[in-house]
């Protein structure tokens, strides 16, 4: 059976692209991606994922409470049996017991080497800082902020005439390619959690 993939988004979408192209073009096998949801009805990202034939939703908060916005959240996902969710710029915290409902199945995807510069606005951060090199890291969500186990990473320099634009580009451009592996990686099943490691399974 194909791994069912949903991904959340709330804006234009970048990493939602990159991932639906490569479970189309067949880097991901023995995958679907069942359904975008976006929280956010202006998010360029849904055009993205209706030109891939993808399915589409909007579930706005709204004035709702976060329990009954992640509600229909959660009913959008069991309705189409989703074994994997893949945050794209999704602009919310999830809450405990959605991480609970579905451990070790949430990934996401952050700029930047973690655990550095965690949170808003990582780009900036690191060039704040004075790092030479950054990057983008792939991880599974948990109860914390950005600190769940590490899946992948990849380097980029930091060069001395970045900006937090070109920087951030440059990223962006590695966060496709980390994300994707990573997707092939949990859908394989090649993996055990150690704690906070994410670790090759031993041969047999």
């Amino acid at each position: 059976m194909p791994c069912h993939i949903a991904i959340l988004i709330s804006g234009r979408g970048s990493n939602m692209t990159a991932l639906a192209d490569a479970v189309q073009q067949g880097a991901i096998p023995e995958a679907i991606v069942r359904v975008c949801i976006s929280d956010r009805a202006d998010a360029t990202g849904r055009a993205r994922a209706v030109e891939r034939g993808i399915e589409t939703l909007v579930i706005e908060r709204q004035r709702r409470t976060r329990a009954e916005h992640e509600a229909e959240i959660i009913r959008a996902l069991e309705e189409r049996a989703i074994n994997l969710v893949c945050l794209a710029g999704f602009m919310r915290l999830l809450s405990p017991a959605f991480v609970a409902l579905y451990r070790n199945r949430i990934l996401n995807i952050h700029p930047s080497l973690l655990p550095a510069f965690p949170g808003l606005h990582a780009q900036r951060q690191a060039l704040a800082y004075g790092v030479r090199w950054t990057g983008c890291t792939v991880h599974f969500v948990d109860d914390t902020l950005d600190g769940g186990p590490v899946i992948g990473q990849r380097l980029v320099p930091v060069l001395d005439d970045d900006t937090e634009e070109t920087l951030s580009a440059r990223i962006l451009t590695e966060e496709h390619r980390a994300y994707a592996d990573a997707v092939v990686r949990i859908v394989r099943g090649d993996y055990e959690i150690m704690g906070r490691r994410v670790i090759n399974k031993s041969s047999p």
